[in-house]
């Protein structure tokens, strides 16, 4: 076994080298601090594994995303967000048998409890639908308090989770509204009810387009899994406690709703439209955006991750130019978006920088187009990261060597001292 040799105050020790089955080489520190007295130190752990996973894999060098071994493209192209979903938590793609039992499950625990109902409308009006929904996703415990660990039990657990966050979300959305609530319907598919549940009324009822319907399930596809990310990674920390998974996913939920996390897609269409109501030229934007000692930053360009083009970027780019065809969209907004894409394309400033458009970027536009509005675009995206979040619970749970996660630190406070009592205090 290859190992890695670590020279610490004369003393030589060898640390194992642990390959991935992508090339991905690790050095393990596992027993670091009992054998040297030493940890390491990484601010955002953007050098250190936290967990072996087999469920996504991806390469910000290459560009790369695949989900159990199978390109993003090609699921985006040719599955279902319904399928997506089965070979995350399974490992395979479903036969026909079960992509069919899969799809009939979900339609029938999209039903939520009446009783849920009330603790819906007695949030204030004004509250963000990411709060609602990771108290409701929580709450969903004690309506469902049986945890069985047979698998049988577990994957209803998963199916139900699954199943009911599209309603919940739609839910939140009605009642914000004032509106009635609108109930799933056996006939549609996961992605169809979505869209009827949010926008049929009595007034006006929804006509269910097969392209929406489409640019929803590669929305949801792009989203559902992105390695050990912020939320992901909240998911696990807080799972390794051995909580429910109810509450490991409500921790998920909270994680995405930062604005560097999940809300980049809103603060992408909020930055667009604090551009148009400035009145600045994209000349004025682009200028802002080079300037080092200005704090306005271009929201959705670059990434943490990928250093070349985001792969998810260019499947949303397509869907987005089909969806604002299809749609014959006339918004200011995605005019402004359109002329900031072809400076980063094309301005040296952004390549050389690997500042190009991500998936945030196109996402935003085509949610908007959609008719999404702007406070539930985070919502959306955690409906599409569910079974990622759910797989990596999952995988988690059934490792016998799972830990309490318990990151250390360095101490750079004060030494010892006494209390000194109140009354001599000066």
């Amino acid at each position: 076994m290859e190992t890695a040799k670590l020279i610490l105050e004369g003393k030589t020790y060898e640390l194992p080298v642990i390959v991935g089955t992508e090339g991905e080489k690790a050095i393990d520190i596992t027993t670091l601090r009992q054998k040297t007295g030493y940890i390491t130190l990484d601010p955002g752990y953007g050098n250190t594994g936290s967990c072996i996973s087999e469920i996504t894999f991806m390469d910000g060098e290459k560009g790369i995303l695949r989900y159990r071994g199978i390109p993003v493209e090609q699921l985006a192209e040719k599955s279902t967000f319904v399928e997506t979903a089965f070979l995350l938590l399974n490992g395979r793609l479903p036969s026909q048998k079960e992509f069919i039992s899969t799809s009939v499950a979900l339609n029938d625990y999209s039903l939520v409890h009446e009783d849920m109902q009330i603790f819906f409308q007695n949030f204030p009006r004004r509250a963000h639908p990411m709060g609602i929904l990771s108290s409701m996703v929580n709450a969903l415990k004690s309506f469902y308090p049986e945890l069985d660990n047979t698998l049988e039990e577990a994957n209803k657990t998963y199916l139900r989770l699954i199943s009911k966050i599209r309603t919940m979300a739609a839910m939140s959305y009605k009642i914000s509204k004032g509106q009635k609530v609108v109930y799933p319907r056996p006939d549609f598919s996961y992605c169809a009810n979505f869209l009827n549940m949010m926008f049929d009324s009595p007034v006006k009822p929804y006509n269910v387009d097969p392209d929406l319907v489409q640019a929803l399930n590669v929305f949801w596809i792009l989203h559902a899994d992105h390695e050990q990310n912020c939320s992901t990674s909240a998911v696990r920390v807080v799972g390794s406690g051995r909580v429910n998974i109810y509450a490991a996913i409500s921790a998920g939920i909270a994680a995405l709703w930062g604005p560097l996390h999940g809300g980049a897609n809103q603060a992408v269409i909020e930055m667009l439209m604090d551009i148009e109501q400035s009145g600045a030229t994209i000349d004025e934007v682009v200028k802002r955006a080079k300037d080092k000692n200005d704090d306005f930053r271009l929201m959705g360009f670059g990434h943490r991750v990928y250093k070349t083009y985001d792969p998810r970027a260019k499947i949303m780019k397509k869907m987005c130019d089909t969806v604002l065809s299809k749609l014959k969209h006339n918004d200011p907004l995605l005019d402004i978006a359109k002329r900031l894409e072809e400076v980063a394309l094309t301005d040296s400033y952004f390549i050389d920088k690997n500042l190009y458009p991500n998936v945030d970027f196109y996402s935003g536009i085509v949610l908007r187009a959609l008719g999404i509005p702007t406070n539930m675009f985070t919502v959306m995206f955690a409906i599409g990261r569910l079974p990622g979040w759910i797989s990596q619970w999952k995988e988690g749970a059934e490792d016998p060597d799972w830990k309490i996660s318990r990151p250390r630190q360095i101490y750079m406070g004060e030494n010892v001292r006494d209390y000194i009592p109140l009354n001599e205090r000066k």
